[in-house]
Parts: C-alpha cells; structure tokens; sequence
C-alpha cells in the first residue's frame, strides 16, 4: 500500500528536510514516527527536498507499507511520535503510480520579510529581516522579467545537480502589509536555492541597490556568480503542492501571516 501524507514543520532546529550522516533532520524525524505507527522499517519520499532552516505548511510525502491502519490511526499515531514542531496534517492512501516528487505539476513557495529597524524576539528564525526601506514598487517590476519559461542558471546554486536550469514560474506576487512583506511564487519545478536567490536579488532592487532590469540582465548571461545574492532561509516556506485531479489529494498548506 502507498500512503501519502501532508505535513507541517518549522525547519529552523533541522538541518534540512534530507537525511544525513550528521545532524537531526526532518525526514529522520518523520521515518522514526512511521515505522513505530507501521511496525515496520519506512523509507520516505517528499515532494521539495527544503534546506536547513526552511519551514513547510504543506510539504507532501509518500512512502509505502504493509500495514493497514484508518487515516486517523496514521495521524494520530505519527504525531504522537514526532517532536512538537512536526504535524501531519492530512493522509491518504495512493494508487501505485503516485510519486510525491515526480507526480507533482506545480510547487508553491512564500518568502516572508520583516522590513523594519530592529529584530524580532519572537520572529528571527521565521522571517527575513531587512532593515532598510524596500521599494515594493521596484521590487514588482524586477519580478515581471522572471515570469515564464526561462533558464535558471543565474538563480541556483553552484552545487545544484538538476540535468537543466529550465524552469517555468507561473506567478510570483509581491505584497506588502505593514511591516512585512511576502513574495509568493509557484512554478513547474525548482533548483536548489533558486526561490531564495530570487528573493536575494529582489531584495537587492528593492534597496535602490540595482536597477528592475537588472533580473533580466541575469536571466541573459546564465552565469551564478553574476548575481551571487542569496536571501537567509528563515523566511522561506514550502506552502502547497500541486497534483493531477486524479489522485485527489488536498491543496494542503497554509500562508504564514504575521500581522502589521
């Protein structure tokens, strides 16, 4: 049986959501509450592999079983088993061909900045704090260059191992609410550090420091180190992953908000 789940966590106590040789991760953490519910060994599979310090309100996983527990069992049991700032949120059980990677069509993201002065005791590790004025009005215009298909290369990471830097970004809005600022984007797919490095860029517009134009610049050379600004990965979370109808899973996740 494949299971699929939805899940929530705030990723600044984790080195990433992927296992590694050192250091607490989210997939470790989640695996360890499965195979206690299961009674078995489980192995995972998620839809966005986030970096250390990057939170999800709708990460997807799926991960395949023998054992036969009711939706409830699954939720109920897991979370009893995770650390408090890990939640299933939702489960389903998949046809075989469901792959919570591949058989995702579009992937979500909201950067959350925190535009004033000083810091926040309550927020450091869930948004970016960017102490001088932005110019939303800027910001929105470098933007509008990155909408569509493009290559990426100048917005990924020099260690990205994805086969091409072809990616398609179908909305990516910027709003400000008082103090905070969120950008909101959705694409087909995303490179590693991509949604943080055009976070980084936007920013640097957004201080006076390049000109709007200057995203579309980057896009032309295809060349990293020309940008070379990449955005803090407290404010970024993974909020909603996109399926075909057929496998009739929830748009899961929520918006962070955090007041004027």
């Amino acid at each position: 049986m494949r299971i699929a789940l939805g899940i929530e966590y705030d990723g600044s106590g984790y080195f990433g959501w992927q296992r590694q040789r050192t250091g607490q991760t989210v997939q470790q953490c989640l695996e360890e509450a499965v195979s206690q519910v299961a009674n078995q060994p489980v192995k995972t599979t998620c839809a966005g592999r986030t970096d250390t310090g990057v939170h999800a309100t709708g990460q997807v996983v799926h991960f395949d079983t023998d054992a036969c527990r009711e939706s409830r069992a699954w939720i109920l049991g897991v979370n009893a088993n995770l650390p408090a700032d890990i939640r299933v949120t939702w489960t389903r059980a998949v046809a075989d061909d469901f792959h919570a990677r591949f058989s995702a069509r579009r992937r979500r993201y909201r950067y959350v900045i925190l535009n004033q002065a000083h810091g926040s005791a309550l927020l450091d590790t869930r948004v970016c704090r960017e102490h001088g004025d932005l110019d939303v009005c800027r910001m929105r215009a470098a933007a509008g260059h990155l909408l569509g298909e493009h290559d990426f290369t100048s917005f990924r990471a020099v260690a990205c191992q994805a086969r091409h830097p072809v990616r398609t970004i179908y909305t990516l809005d910027i709003t400000r609410t008082g103090r905070f600022i969120y950008l909101d984007i959705e694409a087909n797919a995303f490179l590693h550090h991509m949604v943080r490095c055009v976070a980084g860029v936007l920013l640097r517009i957004g201080r006076d420091a390049a000109h709007p134009d200057w995203a579309r610049e980057l896009l032309e050379v295809r060349d990293r180190t020309a940008g070379g600004v990449t955005a803090p990965a407290a404010g970024l979370y993974l909020v909603a992953v996109r399926y075909p109808s057929r496998y009739d899973l929830p748009v899961s996740g929520w918006l962070p908000e955090y007041g004027l």
